[in-house]
């Protein structure tokens, strides 16, 4: 009954009675049913992670109070394994648009159209540059990155005693964006 490569092989009770008895050994039941219980390989399969992801996601409440222990090993119902599939982290939290989507504005005019958005409010979030423009995620975190880079750049240019953290946070951006606004304008190559 043990996944392949398991530390701790386990056998059905019913077939080692046969077999010890010298009865015919019965077929176990066809895998699938709700009911079955697998151990931690046969879960990261059913569910198509690795089994190292699998460990963070066991400790989930709706599959940790479903744990069955087997004589040291762990396993839990495949009918618990497919609700947790369907509602699972990472499921509902795509980044990018739905396949064949298209930005509703031209990519070349990304950058101008952030750019109006930050002049107008220099901690706008990724979410509110696409609602309010119809990019992709992708495409907004880029492009604030961009103009955010280009402006501290400008700034530490006109005041050459600034550093960028201190040009990024004079503009007004929030800390969790300064990081990747700072790169950006060290990539503009006006300062290393």
């Amino acid at each position: 009954m043990s996944s392949p490569g398991a530390r701790v092989m386990l056998w059905d009770g019913g077939q080692t009675d046969a077999y010890r008895a010298g009865d015919p050994v019965p077929v176990l039941p066809e895998p699938g049913g709700a009911g079955d219980l697998l151990d931690r390989q046969e879960v990261a399969v059913e569910l198509g992670v690795a089994p190292r992801t699998w460990d963070g996601y066991k400790r989930d409440p709706r599959v940790a109070e479903h744990l069955v222990v087997i004589c040291g090993v762990e396993h839990w119902p495949r009918g618990i394994l497919r609700e947790f599939q369907q509602a699972r982290p990472g499921k509902s939290g795509a980044t990018g648009r739905p396949r064949g989507s298209a930005n509703v504005l031209p990519r070349g005019q990304a950058e101008d159209r952030v750019a109006a958005l930050l002049a107008a409010r220099p901690a706008i979030t990724i979410s509110e540059a696409c609602d309010a423009l119809g990019i992709a995620p992708a495409t907004a975190q880029r492009a604030l990155a961009q103009v955010r880079g280009k402006r501290i750049a400008e700034l530490v240019e006109a005041e050459p005693g600034l550093s960028f953290t201190a040009a990024a946070e004079e503009l007004g951006y929030p800390p969790a964006v300064r990081r990747a606004a700072v790169e950006a304008a060290r990539m503009a190559g006006n300062r290393t």
